[in-house]
């Protein structure tokens, strides 16, 4: 993470220029998928058919509430909707891994995985057999790991998957002699997706090691919200690491296709990614949107994305971030929404694998729980999820932190799910998640250490930087 302070100079913020204001009141359907646009199975969907498919997603639960918060996304710039999806949420690593597993042995075409951590431990070695073993049978696959984050693992493990065929890219490598863009050492590629045939995709904030080979304490083996006695002496760290993945069906999965591509040619690996035909039916009934960011970018969608919606929000804002150091902006809408009455509720971890942006996020704390933010610590696990459910109709999973290397250095993505139905899924899984965590009290902070005071002081002074 420290790679980011190599840059010179503070980094450009992650928008430029006024924010637009939030809309009044929620407009009608018309006109609101007149500022979309929507993709469907059998390509972009007319006027009347996206008023169908924006209607049908508004009805699940308040219309008004997906209205307004899709208004709120347009005021920002171009939106671009899939219909017709269907999802299916992955909570920690063995959900994880069960289902991308399957679906690589099922793989006819293609099969593309792009992993900022891909840790030589037995989850990725039996990957690598899975991989070899699908390219002996003629599937095309490909790799792409980030050089910073897959540091530790030897070359070996790349070579074998080579010598079977596989196409495998490192990610702006480190060595100059091999790096093609060696000025760019600080962009890092901080993204998980997993796409074969262009049928079905992965995405969201599960790294390819052996921290997620268990649950978490709150998910472990789905037996109740809390770690078992026996395992009470514990490290959160043997207890597993708490993190979210989605699996996805039909044409949203065009994107995370196009996406691993796309980097493929950026970073000039060898040899040439086979375009793949995506299924024509229909996969299910969810609207969606990918959102994607680079630090090309003139403005980062992730972080406008998430900020118009918390200044958009009219009831709830639930957000779960493994690393929090959002900056004056998104703290400013997280306690103007407190205040003006919304649920504003957070997950932020009780330990963190780099400290120092935990401390950063904790600076933060005063104002926020001053305006009626609730704050909760998660205990029994390692909170590595980047996770938002916004008025119960904007969902978000990615592996966007809420944190300047986030939202101005890395390649990052986000999955959006409109509507209800996944929305109250994600509510539940928020609680259980809350139900595991420490709550902040304000009087009970004003009084914390001060060498706690003093680490929250100096890792704010480096926000930016983290």
């Amino acid at each position: 993470m420290t790679m980011g302070m190599a840059a010179c100079g503070t980094p450009a913020p992650p928008i430029q220029g006024r924010l637009p204001d939030p809309p009044k009141a929620a407009p009608p359907v018309a006109k609101v998928a007149s500022e979309v646009d929507v993709v469907g199975a059998k390509g972009p969907l007319g006027q009347q058919r996206r008023e169908q498919v924006i209607q049908s997603a508004a009805a699940q639960g308040r219309p008004e509430l997906l209205k307004r918060q899709l208004a709120a996304m347009s005021a920002f710039g171009d939106v671009d909707l899939y219909a017709s999806n269907d999802v299916k949420l992955l909570i920690d690593g063995p959900a994880t891994f069960d289902a991308m597993f399957s679906a690589i042995r099922k793989a006819r075409q293609q099969i593309l995985l792009e992993s900022y951590i891909i840790e030589d431990a037995d989850v990725a070695r039996q990957l690598a057999d899975l991989l070899v073993q699908r390219r002996e049978q003629g599937v095309q696959v490909a790799v792409i790991y980030d050089a910073v984050g897959s540091l530790s693992t030897q070359e070996a493990y790349f070579d074998r998957m080579r010598q079977a065929g596989i196409g495998i890219c490192a990610f702006n490598p480190v060595n100059p002699l091999k790096s093609r863009r060696y000025h760019d050492i600080t962009e890092r590629d901080h993204r998980k997706i997993l796409v074969v045939d262009n049928e079905v995709g992965f995405t969201g904030g599960i790294n390819i090691s052996a921290v997620y080979s268990s649950g978490s304490g709150s998910f472990g083996g789905g037996k109740g919200s809390r770690a078992k006695p026996a395992d009470e002496a514990k490290s959160a760290k043997e207890r597993g690491w708490r993190d979210t993945m989605i699996q996805v069906r039909g044409p949203a999965v065009q994107a995370l296709h196009g996406m691993v591509r796309e980097t493929w040619q950026h970073q000039a690996c060898e040899g040439q990614l086979a375009p793949v035909a995506a299924p024509t039916a229909a996969s299910g009934q969810q609207l969606m949107r990918i959102v994607p960011s680079t630090p090309q970018d003139k403005e980062n969608r992730i972080y406008t994305l998430l900020l118009g919606s918390i200044r958009a929000a009219q009831h709830s804002v639930y957000l779960t971030m493994a690393y929090f150091a959002p900056g004056k902006d998104m703290v400013d809408a997280l306690s103007e929404a407190a205040e003006r009455g919304v649920d504003v509720q957070l997950i932020l971890p009780s330990q963190s694998d780099f400290s120092p942006v935990m401390y950063a996020g904790r600076s933060h704390y005063d104002r926020l729980l001053r305006a009626g933010v609730k704050i909760h610590e998660l205990q029994d696990a390692v909170l590595h999820a980047k996770t938002a459910v916004i008025d119960g109709v904007v969902s978000t999973v990615g592996s966007s932190n809420m944190d300047w290397r986030s939202f101005v250095h890395n390649n990052e993505v986000n999955a959006v799910v409109l509507g209800e139905d996944f929305g109250s899924a994600m509510t539940r899984m928020f609680e259980k998640d809350r139900d595991a965590s420490r709550s902040i009290d304000l009087a009970t902070w004003k009084h914390r250490p001060l060498m706690q005071r003093g680490k929250e002081f100096f890792s704010s002074l480096f926000e930016h930087w983290w």
